[in-house]
């Protein structure tokens, strides 16, 4: 019976909760990610953040930040978002916005030998693309839906 362990990926880009949100999402658009776990320097799990949490973290800074409409679009794909033509307001408020600010705490989480049907399970009960594997609190891997699609191969 194949475990979490044997489906995890272990390579795994990771940030840290102080980390500047403008650098995690050109980290993202260089990795080709949308979402990345949150680790202290020991490597405990303290959270996720996503593209979407940057795309709140853009949005609530757009609320209070004089901006050009030109620059907005309706759900606007921070993967390609040309910073350059932010607005300078809007470009200072979300370089001083950190990790910590817009992260989701209280992941999903199970140990290495959780089966496979566990971790279909935590997918769909949760409604998450994405699972982390953890042992003692510590990050060991990450399991996406894609991960579980491949077994059907």
């Amino acid at each position: 019976m194949k475990t979490a362990r044997d489906l995890m990926q272990t390579h795994v880009v990771t940030v840290a909760p102080h980390d500047p949100l403008h650098v995690v999402q050109r980290l993202f658009t260089q990795e080709g990610i949308h979402g990345a776990p949150v680790v202290d320097d020991e490597d405990r799990v303290l959270g996720v953040i996503t593209s979407t949490d940057i795309l709140r973290a853009a949005t609530e800074a757009r609320d209070v930040a004089p901006t050009e409409p030109a620059v907005f679009r309706e759900d606007l794909d921070l993967s390609r978002f040309a910073w350059s033509l932010a607005p300078e307001d809007l470009k200072e408020r979300l370089q001083d916005a950190v990790v910590e600010d817009f992260m989701t705490e209280g992941v999903v989480q199970l140990g290495p030998s959780a089966p496979v049907a566990a971790v279909a399970k935590a997918l769909r009960e949760n409604q998450v693309h994405r699972v982390l594997v953890t042992e003692n609190g510590r990050l060991r891997g990450v399991i996406s839906a894609f991960d579980l699609v491949a077994l059907l191969e």
